[in-house]
């Protein structure tokens, strides 16, 4: 007999995986425990079969067999993934997870930029001090003896050596500088910054000057003057600087804040690690003692040209005082050059120039980086044409040495004393 209700035979129980079969449940069945599976309604007139009735019991979810209602919540309401709309549990519309606090942008930018701010600090400082370490502080002031008194603005006296300390032989022949030893100075230019504009002015190097008493630098033993008159680049091949910064501030009576000194090789090092210097050349320039070989026209020079652009002077007409000229005018340019965004904001070309520069440079011992920064952003400003390049006003000349014209030498150092604006003009 059937104790099944109609349409519920055993012969079909065999298929009827979770249907109350009687017979073992399949491992679907027993893996899937939170699908319930609920009796069939009863035939018409039948009662519900009782469990018991070869109906095995179905596990309640509520007793307490590990089996909680944690199991039996969203599965049993019919919520799963990939439902429409495209939501999981517990997500409202649109994806958004109602327990996910929102994204906090504020709090976001405000580390980031913080993060950034500390970086170019830390940069900044490390750059600083990188870049104080490699000054060569060499050349002390204090051993000067009889000073004018200062006066407004700033002085800068800027020598350009023909020190080959530290060349090879095989840079010597290409740099053109021959095998002297020693070194003397090749061009003196005095630059003033103030708040009336920058002046640049040239010291030819064969000025005729009188050399006064001194200290010696290495000796320290005091020479009295004589009133021995000579070229002013004498006054560097005897006792150096100290000496030469004595002769100008006797023979000016301006006093000089700051010196700075690069040599040859330093010079074409600069120039080559700024990727060249772009300047208009005046006229063809072919000498064979500098090396030049160069055509009339704006061009970009590189290490070794701009060195033989800046030491011509035999195929000038106005020799030394041509060549001033042309120094102030590439030393303007360069520090132009040196001051571009593209140097300054390029970490690949601005560590190299300061490297270069720095390597190079001498300079005295109260030299600070921001006075070396002040000073190239004055000559930028004369090469731009807010300041005023000039050489020192000559009368004539004395056994072949130039001899400045001592009114007009001491108006313009009245001019400058002053911090007023240079009316002046010079050779």
């Amino acid at each position: 007999m059937n104790d099944w209700p109609e349409g519920w035979s055993g012969d079909s129980r065999g298929n009827a995986y979770g249907r109350g079969s009687a017979s073992a449940r399949p491992e679907s069945a027993r893996v899937m425990r939170q699908v319930r599976r609920g009796a069939p309604p009863p035939g018409p007139g039948q009662p519900a079969p009782p469990y018991g009735a070869g109906v095995p019991q179905q596990p309640s979810y509520t007793d307490g067999q590990g089996h909680g209602d944690g199991y039996d919540g969203d599965y049993n309401t019919g919520q799963v993934y990939g439902s429409p709309g495209g939501r999981g549990p517990g997500q409202g519309p649109g994806g958004y997870d109602p327990g996910r606090p929102a994204p906090n942008w504020r709090r976001r930018i405000k580390w980031t930029a913080i993060t950034v701010v500390t970086v170019l600090v830390v940069t900044t400082v490390g750059t600083y001090f990188w870049a104080d370490s490699k000054l060569n502080r060499e050349v002390d002031l204090s051993k000067v003896i009889e000073r004018p008194g200062a006066g407004e603005g700033t002085n800068y006296l800027i020598v350009g050596s023909d020190s080959r300390e530290g060349m090879t032989d095989d840079q010597k022949k290409d740099l053109h500088t021959g095998d002297a030893e020693g070194k003397r100075t090749d061009s003196m230019m005095i630059l003033h910054t103030g708040d009336n504009g920058s002046t640049l002015i040239s010291l030819p190097r064969d000025s005729d000057v009188e050399i006064p008493s001194f200290v010696g630098s290495e000796s320290g033993k005091e020479y009295p003057g004589t009133g021995r008159r000579t070229k002013l680049n004498a006054a560097y091949a005897e006792d150096g600087p100290e000496l030469l910064v004595r002769t100008i501030e006797h023979n000016t009576g301006l006093r000089l804040d700051h010196y700075v000194e690069i040599g040859f090789a330093g010079f074409a090092n600069i120039v080559d690690a700024v990727g060249g210097v772009d300047i208009d050349i005046p006229q063809d320039i072919k000498d064979k003692k500098s090396g030049a070989d160069l055509k009339k026209g704006e061009q970009t020079l590189n290490g070794e040209e701009a060195l033989a652009f800046v030491r011509t002077r035999y195929a000038l007409a106005g020799s030394d005082l041509d060549r001033t000229k042309n120094q102030q005018k590439f030393l303007s340019a360069l520090a132009s050059q040196v001051a571009t965004p593209s140097t300054v904001l390029n970490p690949f070309k601005l560590y190299p120039t300061m490297g270069a520069g720095l390597d190079s440079l001498i300079v005295d011992k109260d030299m600070g980086l921001f006075d070396l920064a002040s000073m190239f952003w004055a000559m930028k400003s004369v090469s731009g044409g807010e300041g005023t390049s000039m050489n020192m006003p000559i009368s004539g000349s004395v056994g072949g040495n130039l001899r400045w014209d001592d009114a007009k030498v001491k108006k313009l150092v009245e001019e400058l004393k002053n911090d007023e604006k240079v009316t002046v003009s010079g050779n």
